[in-house]
């Protein structure tokens, strides 16, 4: 039987058990909010693609067309600045997979002097912004006569990419057992096939990882080509984009918006592509066992 003393003990109990549930629910409401802020530009941007008289005001097409797709798709100039997109993104993406996985190697595996100060000045590196050494680039680029070019800008963007595309690599690198490696060296095998028939079938979600990620910073990267590159003919779709703001404050929201979608795909596409190897994940565990 309960007393009077057991009345205060549930009250504070169920208070508790409200708080528990509040603490619980709170960040669902949080995501829920900050879901729905990023939901509704989307929704914009598909509706204003099929909406010839699209606005800013987010509503569905009342006459629904596909002239802004093709408006967008058989402009020679849209083509070309996504071929140049193209050729930036995916240059700099591999020659980052290459020479990341390269260096993270031996700060893998060699046990070095300075190894952790070297590691800390490659993780400082990362947290240089490009707008506080675009000036001094500029100033090379243009001694040495390489503005305009988009070899040399490939070059550049992969060097910003490298410092962190290294640390991520490291990382997948060091959860690849060594056993393996050694085992395929008492079968005779050089270092280099261990690295092209051992190391890199396993460090697949690495590599595709570290390639999306420098695939992605070339292709939405904006300020670079826009200052190493004059030609019009060689400007990315990251530049481009702009052009649709017009003259006088003139916005063509249904190009732009249909420009932005098509902009989106390879990425997505590329992730979709990578995607089972990156769930794969390291389970090495038992890989050197037997």
């Amino acid at each position: 039987m309960s007393t009077v003393h057991d009345v205060p003990r549930t009250r504070t109990r169920k208070r508790k058990l409200n708080r528990f549930a509040v603490a619980r629910v709170l960040p669902y409401i949080i995501l829920t909010f900050i879901g729905v802020l990023f939901l509704l530009p989307l929704l914009w941007l598909i509706f204003a693609s099929f909406d010839k008289d699209a606005t800013l005001a987010l509503k569905f097409p009342v006459h629904f067309t596909l002239d802004n797709y093709r408006d967008t798709v058989t402009n020679q100039e849209n083509q070309l600045s996504f071929a140049n997109g193209l050729i930036l993104a995916l240059g700099q993406a591999l020659l980052v997979v290459i020479v990341a996985g390269l260096a993270s190697y031996p700060l893998s595996r060699y046990q070095m002097r300075y190894k952790r100060p070297f590691m800390y000045v490659i993780l400082f590196a990362t947290g240089l912004p490009l707008t506080a050494v675009m000036v001094p680039v500029y100033q090379f680029f243009l001694y040495f006569g390489m503005q305009d070019s988009l070899f040399f800008t490939i070059l550049f963007l992969t060097a910003s990419a490298l410092p962190y595309s290294i640390w991520m690599m490291k990382n997948f690198m060091d959860s690849v057992p060594i056993e393996l490696e050694e085992a395929a060296w008492v079968d005779g095998a050089s270092i280099w096939t261990t690295l092209r028939l051992v190391i890199v079938p396993l460090m697949l979600p690495g590599i595709f990882t570290v390639g999306i990620f420098a695939f992605s910073g070339s292709w939405g990267n904006f300020l670079v080509p826009f200052i190493l590159l004059q030609s019009a003919n060689k400007l990315p779709a990251a530049v481009t984009i702009y052009q649709y703001f017009g003259q006088n404050g003139m916005v063509q929201y249904g190009m732009l918006a249909s420009f932005s979608v098509l902009y989106t795909i390879p990425a997505v596409a590329l992730y979709i592509i990578g995607q089972r190897y990156m769930s794969q994940g390291f389970s090495f565990g038992g890989a050197s066992k037997g």
